[in-house]
C-alpha cells in the first residue's frame, strides 16, 4: 500500500509523514526498522541523565516517551486495521512522562523494552494485507487509516532521532 495522503490522517501528524522517504509498509519495515532499533539501542549509558534544558526531557524520558508512543499507535493500528470502528482517545504525553518517571528505570531494561516492542510492531506490519491496512478508524476525534498510523510510528521514530542527534549527542 502507498503512503498516505493528506486525509488518511490528522493534519497534525504531517510533520511526521513528510520524514518517512519510504513509500510502503514493507520498504518501512525492510529499510528503516534495523537502523532505527540500532540507533536508539546504542545510546551512551553516560547520557541517559541528560537533557539540554532545565525543563526538557532526559534521554531515558524520551526513550520511555517513545515507548508509550509507539504502544498506544501499535494499539490503534491493530484496531483500525481489524475495522472497529470504536472511537479511540487520545493520550497526554507529559502526563505519561511525569506518571512514568523513566529516570528511576535502568538505561539497559528502558532499551529492552524498547526492542521487544518494536520487534512486535514490526510482526503487527507484517501481518496486514492491504485491505486491512485501508481500514479507516477514529482516534482522538480524527479519521485514520491503519496504513497512515504505520507511517505516523515511524516517521515518530525518526523526530526522535533527529532531535536526539541535533540536541543530545
Amino acid at each position: 500500500m502507498a503512503k498516505p495522503l493528506p486525509g488518511d490522517y490528522p493534519s497534525y501528524f504531517s510533520g511526521y509523514i513528510q520524514k518517512v522517504e519510504q513509500d510502503t509498509i514493507p520498504e518501512l519495515v525492510n529499510t528503516l526498522s534495523h537502523p532505527l532499533t540500532y540507533f536508539f539501542l546504542n545510546l551512551p549509558e553516560e547520557k541517559a541523565t541528560y537533557s539540554y534544558a532545565a525543563d526538557k526531557w532526559t534521554l531515558k524520558d524520551m526513550l520511555q516517551h517513545i515507548i508509550d508512543t509507539e504502544r498506544i499507535m501499535q494499539y490503534r493500528l491493530l484496531r483500525v486495521a481489524r475495522n472497529d470502528k470504536t472511537p479511540l482517545p487520545g493520550f497526554d504525553e507529559n502526563q505519561y512522562a511525569t506518571s512514568a518517571d523513566a529516570n528511576k528505570r535502568s538505561f539497559v531494561e528502558l532499551k529492552e523494552e524498547f526492542k521487544s516492542l518494536r520487534k512486535s510492531t514490526d510482526l503487527l506490519l507484517k501481518s496486514l494485507d492491504e485491505t486491512q491496512l485501508q481500514h479507516i478508524g477514529n482516534a482522538s476525534n480524527h479519521p485514520v487509516t491503519a496504513n497512515a498510523i504505520a507511517f505516523i510510528i515511524f516517521g515518530h521514530l525518526l523526530h526522535h532521532k533527529q532531535i536526539i542527534e541535533e540536541r543530545y549527542l
